[in-house]
């Protein structure tokens, strides 16, 4: 199981993360977000380190450009689009770059299927977050996983949305043939953007 740490503000820890073998390390480029990285994060030292995981920068709603120069200033592997960005642009940038493309459910949705349809050939992963209102992730909080199980998706996924040490055991149980890693975020932090490296590790040895 892969699993993704998001907010990261600091070149130490992503080098941590990756002493501890987690795949992806996230990166948040929205300006009112805590998390956000910019004036934070070293940019040579995440570009110029050679690490095992994979960069994600993470943003909502983004212009071309400014996607282009995060992934020139920080090396980026990933892209994760949490806004409504279209079926186009997300494939424009899949020439460049890796793309998830992140969908926000709640109890109105009924059909992940069509939900996701539009968008299969544009991307190379899912992330189902928890939408709150017009939050667009960091809600801490879950939505009902069970109708990710009945959806065929068939484009490997991350869960997302209020994930913590105590939800290991209904991750196991948790069954779909493209869950392919977990989204953590909130729930692992001493503060915003500072993450509990032990807690990080708990999981991880608790996942396998």
């Amino acid at each position: 199981m892969n699993i993704k740490v998001c907010g990261i503000t600091t070149a130490k820890q992503v080098q941590q993360l990756d002493g501890l073998d987690i795949d992806f390390a996230g990166f948040i480029f929205v300006p009112d977000s805590p998390r956000y990285v910019e004036g934070k994060l070293d940019k040579k030292a995440i570009k110029n380190a050679d690490f095992d995981l994979k960069k994600v920068g993470v943003f909502i709603n983004p212009s071309y450009s400014d996607i282009l120069d995060a992934i020139e200033d920080y090396g980026l592997d990933v892209v994760q689009l949490h806004g409504e960005e279209t079926p186009e642009f997300c494939s424009d940038l899949n020439e460049d770059v890796e793309v998830i493309k992140v969908f926000h459910i709640d109890e109105s949705v009924k059909d992940i299927d069509a939900l996701v349809a539009p968008y299969d050939e544009a991307c190379d992963y899912y992330l189902f977050d928890t939408k709150a209102g017009e939050q667009k992730g960091g809600t801490g909080k879950q939505f009902d996983w069970s109708i990710l199980a009945k959806s065929k998706i068939e484009k490997p996924f991350f869960l997302s949305g209020g994930i913590g040490v105590d939800d290991i055991a209904q991750i196991k149980k948790f069954k779909h043939p493209d869950f392919y890693g977990v989204d953590i975020n909130s729930k692992f932090e001493t503060e915003p953007g500072v993450k509990d490296l032990a807690k990080v590790l708990q999981f991880k040895v608790g996942m396998k």
